[in-house]
């Protein structure tokens, strides 16, 4: 079986300009990815638009050109896969690394066949597993932990759960499509980070209300055709619903990073790597992109992580 230098975990923007600086480092590489290229953009929000502007999206000094001001989702999906496609980046789709293993070489099982590898760069992002509410009735195919567009709830009567920006897009998409909105938000405020141009908006459907939402408040239990939920002043109130949406965010895959040697360190679980190299404590094994951050998934995005490639593919290319 041929011994690769580098297997890469995940197509996302960070797995592919690690594929790139492979190939500028003149390494046998491969990219294994579960899903699409870029999968995690795929399924995000059918008209989402990024907070970046497109020159911090870019990758390997590739430009990303765009008439819009702050890119969207196709336009995104257009420029990662154009590269993919453009450069021949070395790609097997559809196949999910099931496990992984180390003795004096990684030993890399997926859904699809096995791989030998001297070093692995995992970049497989958070947006996999939605981070649960935990409470009764979250498992009825009316709760929806992602949102893809508006239109399957029109004149329905729709509780959003959470204030960043996906639950915010949600809430005001929803709104203006015809949807009874109301918002169960655990803190004060709707989320600092919400996009600058959205929370004016938010804030003012809600003072006006046009959306209902209830601030330090906490779901307590899904049923059927209502919801139950607890207020700031401790006061259960039940409601009538059609569909949930828990905008509660995403996690890495803990269990994954775990089983393959990687330390996880404190309550945000964080992986154990070196910054200055982006190694793990398991030797050659590396972590890339928004999965360096553990629970603490705003702490890294695109326009931040971008540099990991780099990082890595320098210290595997001094070894090598």
């Amino acid at each position: 079986m041929e011994i690769l230098d580098i297997l890469i975990i995940g197509a996302g923007p960070i797995g592919l300009n690690c594929a790139l600086e492979a190939e500028k480092n003149g390494l046998n590489y491969v990219i294994i990815e579960k899903g699409t290229i870029v999968n995690s953009l795929y399924h995000y929000p059918l008209y989402m638009r990024f907070f970046s502007t497109a020159e911090k999206l870019e990758i390997s000094e590739i430009p990303f050109i765009t008439t819009s001001p702050k890119p969207g989702r196709q336009d995104a999906l257009e420029y990662y896969q154009g590269i993919a496609r453009n450069r021949s980046v070395k790609i097997n789709l559809y196949e999910k690394v099931v496990k992984l293993s180390k003795n004096e070489i990684f030993e890399v099982e997926t859904s699809k066949g096995n791989y030998l590898a001297k070093n692995v760069i995992i970049a497989t992002g958070f947006y996999d597993i939605p981070n649960l509410l935990k409470i009764p009735g979250e498992n009825f195919p009316k709760v929806k932990h992602y949102y893809t567009e508006p239109y399957p709830y029109a004149n329905q009567k729709v509780v959003v759960v959470g204030a960043s920006n996906s639950a915010v897009d949600a809430a005001l998409e929803t709104y203006r499509k015809g949807g009874e909105v109301t918002m169960i938000i655990k803190n004060s405020e709707i989320s600092k980070s919400v996009k600058y141009w959205v929370k004016p908006d938010i804030e003012n459907r809600i003072a006006e209300g046009s959306i209902k939402a209830y601030f330090n408040a906490e779901m307590q239990e899904i049923k059927e055709s209502t919801v139950i939920f607890k207020d700031e002043t401790g006061n259960i109130h039940e409601i009538e619903n059609d569909f949930v949406l828990a905008m509660t965010g995403y996690l890495p895959d803990f269990d994954f990073l775990k089983n393959s040697g990687i330390e996880l360190k404190g309550e945000s679980l964080v992986p154990a790597y070196n910054p200055e190299t982006m190694e793990t404590n398991v030797e050659n094994l590396y972590l890339a992109g928004v999965v360096c951050g553990g629970k603490d998934t705003h702490l890294w995005f695109i326009e931040n992580s971008r540099i990991h490639a780099e990082i890595i593919l320098r210290h595997i290319s001094e070894k090598i």
